[in-house]
């Protein structure tokens, strides 16, 4: 039986009543598996999502496309952006950009998600790539950027290293659809790159990410496969290995003759 996509209004009401699961999905493949694995939410490229296989790939995906703001530009331009997304099926747009941008999506019934912590695009202004809100006062920061998000009319936020109690907190004290990548589990879903999950990041593994699997061996092993492929196949063609007779097509002998004394004469 196949699942149905859920809606923002499904996600509302799913709030405080169990975990929902959301990865960051680069690619097609990563997509389908993400539906079959059966999957709640997934963050995607947007040229995913544009992608008309998309949908075929993740029928019921709760899809949310994004950028960074310096990538898209104005509010103007963020609308524009949106507008082509939810066109192709995204079902929310992700947006880092300040709260007028946010407002102006809303404001046009783009269903937004904001970001509050550790926002990497912004991560000079909270002191680099570390935990926000470890204070009352910066905890108090994050909990007055989730309301301003509400005022703006977004629907939901990333709530990425925050204190686990902090963000339990916000959580219960918000309407937003609270999306913890290393917030811990008082938030609505519990999100992760599929990269880390795959064991494919080879850079520095976020304290909050979890492998499952090591494709990062499983892909050195297919390069060392692919160069002693290509290394045999150079092999063959410098010993004449390469090509044997059932490479080739062979010519009529008749045809032959006739081609030569024409090649001959000419």
């Amino acid at each position: 039986m196949s699942r149905k996509r859920p809606t923002i209004a499904d996600l509302r009401a799913m709030k405080g009543k169990r975990q929902l699961t959301m990865l960051r999905v680069l690619t097609m493949d990563e997509a389908e598996a993400a539906e079959r694995a059966g999957v709640d939410i997934v963050s995607v490229p947007p040229e995913l999502v544009l992608n008309p296989q998309y949908r075929d790939a993740a029928p019921s995906l709760f899809t949310m496309p994004g950028d960074n703001f310096y990538e898209i530009g104005t509010a103007d331009d963020f609308v524009r952006w949106a507008f082509r997304l939810y066109k192709a099926g995204a079902d929310a747009v992700y947006c880092s950009a300040g709260y007028a941008t946010i407002k102006r999506m809303a404001d046009d019934a783009i269903p937004v998600i904001g970001h509050v912590g550790l926002i990497p695009s912004r991560a000079t202004w909270t002191g680099g790539f570390k935990a926000v809100g470890k204070t009352a006062d910066t905890a108090m920061q994050v909990f007055e950027a989730v309301k301003q998000l509400e005022a703006a009319g977004a629907v939901g936020a990333e709530i990425e290293v925050v204190p686990v109690e902090v963000a339990k907190a916000i959580s219960e004290r918000t309407s937003l659809i609270m999306l913890s990548m290393g917030a811990g589990t008082g938030c609505d879903a519990q999100y992760l790159f599929a990269d880390d999950i795959l064991g494919q990041n080879r850079d520095h593994m976020p304290r909050h990410s979890k492998v499952y699997r090591n494709f990062a061996a499983e892909y050195d092993r297919l390069q060392a496969e692919r160069v002693a492929a290509f290394s045999e196949y150079v092999a063959d063609v410098n010993s004449g290995a390469y090509p044997e007779d059932r490479h080739i097509v062979h010519m009529d002998p008749n045809e032959l003759s006739l081609f030569m004394k024409k090649v001959g004469a000419a």
